[in-house]
């Protein structure tokens, strides 16, 4: 009986009614029911009802597909809009009640990162942190030093007027460097939170060696950029080309649309990931099959915080009036014995170079600089580059290396395409393939094949000969954080997943490169760079992989490239060798 009473309250609770309606539809159950007095045939027959009242509910619905979506988690990825009007909204609907892991996970590294940046005052740029009037001190000064000393300046920041700081928040690089060697390593920031910074430089080498430290944007700048890239979805505008007989129609795509028009829905339910197109009349959604992007030309940076991100208020000098120092050997040399191998903690700084090569400082490296020694590493492997076009560098300038890594045509077109390596004789396979949306270029790249990171790396077997290489973040930065917070757990869980499998396959992880300061600062400042390596940090620290740490190496070369030259990418790869060999 207690099993009817469930069905029942079931049943009237599939359609929600007027409180009448429901009346009625109760007399009448009541009524059937009377028809059947036998409790099995009542239990048959309420059964039978409640699988007809779901089947007319999910196939009434204009998209039967939106139904069932909606009955598991979906993305929810907070997008509020005190600035302007957008024609987007959170994205997907339907957020789930009750938060799942993931979205608890989520919620906790926001936490996190909007304590690290919280909300600034802003008035004018007088207000705000002046390089020029800052003050930099050398402490403990000598007139010389010796190779693995620590050298710290304390800074304090003062505004455009002389006036101290009272809070820190500002967005500092580091750097010390001798160009007759064409030597450089990272500087550590320790920000005090009450406008003064220690910097700590170790000095790796011997000779005469020059101080920076680089205001690339004031703490009010920072707090801009933050709260403008959790606005809006917006910035990029997705293009869909999809196939119609031997024409192509355009549609308008995106992470998010809000509209009322019918839509095709590229949905991951799994991990939470959509993309989507307005549906072009009479094509079906299948044959989309490449994607473009342009700029929108939508900003959420106020019209007076654009000063702060003038040219002229962009990674200036505070150091400039300082002599370069003198670092001699004095005896001192500490060789490394470790080895370099998957697991390790990468510290910051990690390395540095001298005659543009890479020298880790935590592990031994052994030097793979001939073409014999790399072909005996590579035998037999198979390695999947994963990311975007700072690693698609490595698959083109690997065969420079390896003369015998010879190119597969897997009939794509565009640069964007999957590549491919292949060293038949011995056995050895290397691929890159792009991550999934949002990518963001102006070429168009097909979507034909497409899927993102994770679901990659679920179709890999694994094996002790198999690497995989990751990179995440570029082409994420013009988008709210928590997209990019849900792919690197959806990537980590994937990672997981495959060590269950395949505990001896080598994963290792690239951090982003840095790039141009004066480019768009609110869609790809390095600041964005900067909040999501310590994402990644934070997401998988406790993971089996190796770091190759391309944020440290990009600014020890003070590259300032997206795409660092050959030599860079020589020494990113020389560290993947020594991880993998």
């Amino acid at each position: 009986m207690q099993r009817l009473l469930y069905l029942k309250k079931v049943w009237t609770a599939v359609i929600p009614v007027r409180e009448y309606e429901n009346m009625m539809e109760k007399t009448f159950i009541h009524r059937l029911l009377a028809l059947f007095p036998n409790a099995i045939a009542h239990k048959l027959l309420l059964m039978w009802m409640f699988v007809l009242a779901f089947w007319v509910i999910s196939f009434s619905l204009k998209d039967h597909t939106k139904f069932l979506f909606s009955l598991r988690n979906s993305i929810s990825l907070n997008h509020w809009n005190m600035f302007r009007n957008s024609t987007y909204l959170e994205a997907p609907p339907n957020p789930e009640i009750s938060p799942t892991e993931t979205e608890l996970r989520i919620k906790r590294i926001m936490e996190k990162l909007d304590q690290l940046v919280p909300p600034r005052p802003f008035t004018t740029v007088s207000s705000t942190t002046s390089a020029t009037h800052s003050r930099a001190t050398v402490l403990s000064p000598r007139d010389t030093y010796c190779r693995g000393d620590r050298l710290d300046v304390l800074l304090e920041m003062r505004d455009h007027l002389g006036r101290r700081k009272e809070y820190g928040g500002d967005f500092l690089r580091a750097r010390i460097f001798s160009p007759g060697l064409k030597a450089g390593a990272s500087g550590k920031v320790t920000d005090f939170n009450n406008g003064t910074y220690l910097v700590s430089f170790t000095l790796f080498w011997e000779g005469q060696v020059s101080l920076s430290v680089l205001l690339i944007h004031p703490s009010e700048g920072v707090s801009a950029l933050w709260r403008a890239r959790n606005q809006g979805y917006d910035r990029v505008n997705f293009t869909g080309q999809f196939a119609n007989g031997p024409s192509r129609v355009l549609s308008k795509c995106g992470l998010t649309l809000h509209t009322s028009a019918e839509l095709c829905e590229y949905l991951d339910d799994r991990d939470q990931e959509a993309f989507y197109c307005l549906k072009p009349p009479r094509v079906p959604c299948e044959a989309l099959t490449h994607v473009t992007t342009r700029s929108a030309n939508i900003s959420y940076i106020r019209q007076k915080e654009w000063a702060l991100f003038h040219r002229s208020n962009v990674g200036v000098e505070m150091m400039k009036n300082f002599a370069s120092i003198e670092v001699l050997a004095c005896g001192k040399s500490k060789n490394i014995e470790a080895k370099c191998r998957l697991g390790m903690k990468s510290p910051f700084p990690s390395g540095y170079t001298v005659k543009r090569k890479w020298i880790a400082a935590f592990c031994k490296q052994i030097e793979l600089n001939e073409t014999k020694t790399i072909n005996d590493c590579l035998k037999r492997k198979l390695i999947y580059l994963m990311g975007d076009s700072t690693l698609r560098q490595w698959i083109q300038y690997l065969p420079k290396m390896v003369k015998t890594l010879k190119d597969f045509d897997l009939h794509g077109v565009g640069p964007f395409k999957t590549h491919m390596l292949l060293d038949a004789e011995r056995h050895t396979l290397i691929q890159w393939k792009k991550h999934g949306h949002p990518f963001v270029t102006q070429s168009l790249f097909s979507v034909k094949d497409d899927n993102y990171i994770p679901r990659e790396i679920d179709r890999i077997a694994g094996d002790k000969d198999t690497a995989i290489v990751i990179t995440l973040g570029q082409h994420l930065r013009p988008f709210p954080i928590k997209i990019f917070i849900r792919r690197a757990i959806n990537v980590q869980k994937a990672i997981e997943r495959l060590f269950l499998r395949s505990p001896e396959t080598k994963v290792i992880l690239k951090t982003e490169n840095t790039r141009r300061m004066f480019d768009n600062a609110e869609m790809f400042s390095d600041f964005h760079g900067y909040i999501q390596n310590l994402i990644m940090r934070d997401i998988f620290m406790d993971l089996n992989v190796g770091i190759i740490d391309a944020w440290d190496m990009t600014i020890a070369d003070s590259t300032n490239n997206i795409h660092p030259p050959d030599y860079v990418i020589e020494n990113q790869i020389n560290m993947f060798l020594n991880y993998i060999c």
